[in-house]
C-alpha cells in the first residue's frame, strides 16, 4: 500500500528542498509540481511532492490520520 503524507514546504533550493510535518524535517523533490513556494502544503510520496494541497485540505487529512492513530492505539502498538 502506498501513502502520500501532507507536509509544508520550508526550504527550496532549485527543484529540491525540505518539508516539515509535526516537527519532522525531510528532503523532498519538487520537480513534479508547478511553482512550489515556501509555505505551500504538498502531498509527499517516496520523497517527491506529487500535488499541491489547499491548507484546509491538508489540515483535514492530518486530522484524519490523527484519528486513525488514536483508534489503533498509536503507531507501533502491539
Amino acid at each position: 500500500m502506498c501513502l502520500a503524507i501532507p507536509a509544508q514546504i520550508t526550504e527550496i533550493e532549485d527543484r529540491r528542498g525540505k518539508v516539515t510535518l509535526a516537527g519532522n524535517v525531510r528532503e523532498a523533490d519538487f520537480s513534479l509540481i508547478d511553482a512550489p513556494a515556501v509555505g505551500d502544503w504538498v502531498l509527499v510520496h517516496a520523497g517527491f511532492a506529487i500535488e499541491k494541497l489547499d491548507p484546509k485540505d491538508a489540515r483535514e487529512t492530518l486530522a484524519l490520520f490523527a484519528e486513525m492513530q488514536e483508534g489503533i492505539g498509536g503507531f507501533g502498538a502491539p
